[in-house]
């Protein structure tokens, strides 16, 4: 399994913000959004094959009771299945970062799921080859629904513009049964500014429909370094 990174930080989005855990960041990816936040997991792949037993150790080291597994994608990796397992077996809470477009039969505490927008696909002129990859393969409600059954699951949407939010109603239609609880809405950005001028319109929208705004607190907290 091709890993960028393995640090202890506190969690800044979903359900478990404000939770210490340890992030592993699982390097890859089959999608190439533009707004992309580590593109060294990503359009610049980076980092080293560990197996599970490696990956495990150094986890250890940070002693710490909730593991995050990102990336990148790590459904690309079918060493996810024993490591997840391996991880609950110790007790630990585990939970999975995927866009939802890659299924492993993989066991955890919280699936959250992250589907891509249409406003996510690079640009055509200067990326033509991963524009049209990246629209084929971003949309996969059937997938997503089969990763909801692996134990509590949050739906994590990055929204970049207004126009995303006729997407959300859409997708979450497409899905079926849906907590509207368990339905994130993430404004897009890596810059404090940014994010405070998406909140202005998208948290009245999170409260008329009953969805969670989602900050991005580890911004706040730390700024768009690595290792958080």
């Amino acid at each position: 399994m091709r890993i960028a990174e393995i640090y202890k930080s506190t969690q800044g989005e979903g359900l478990l913000t404000g939770t210490p855990s340890v992030f592993v960041r699982a390097s890859g990816c089959n999608l190439r959004c533009w707004y992309c936040d580590t593109p060294f997991a990503s359009w610049f792949p980076e980092g080293h094959d560990l197996g599970v037993d490696e990956i495990i150790a150094q986890i250890d080291e940070w002693e710490c009771q909730h593991v995050v597994i990102t990336g990148g994608e790590p459904m690309l990796y079918a060493e996810l299945i024993p490591l997840c397992q391996r991880l609950r077996e110790r007790g630990q809470h585990v939970t999975i970062e995927t866009a939802g477009t890659l299924y492993l039969p993989v066991e955890c505490d919280l699936m959250s799921v992250s589907p891509k927008f249409a406003s996510s696909a690079p640009a055509r002129e200067t990326n033509h080859r991963w524009h049209h990859r990246h629209n084929e393969t971003r949309f996969r409600p059937k997938i997503v629904r089969q990763l909801m059954t692996r134990g509590d699951y949050q739906l994590k949407f990055v929204i970049d513009v207004e126009d995303d939010l006729p997407e959300v109603e859409q997708f979450v239609a497409s899905i079926g049964d849906v907590d509207p609880g368990r339905v994130l809405l993430m404004p897009q950005g890596v810059e404090q500014p940014e994010l405070e001028h998406r909140a202005v319109w998208l948290k009245p929208y999170c409260q008329q429909h009953g969805y969670v705004f989602c900050p991005r607190k580890q911004i706040e907290w730390f700024g768009a370094i690595r290792g958080t």
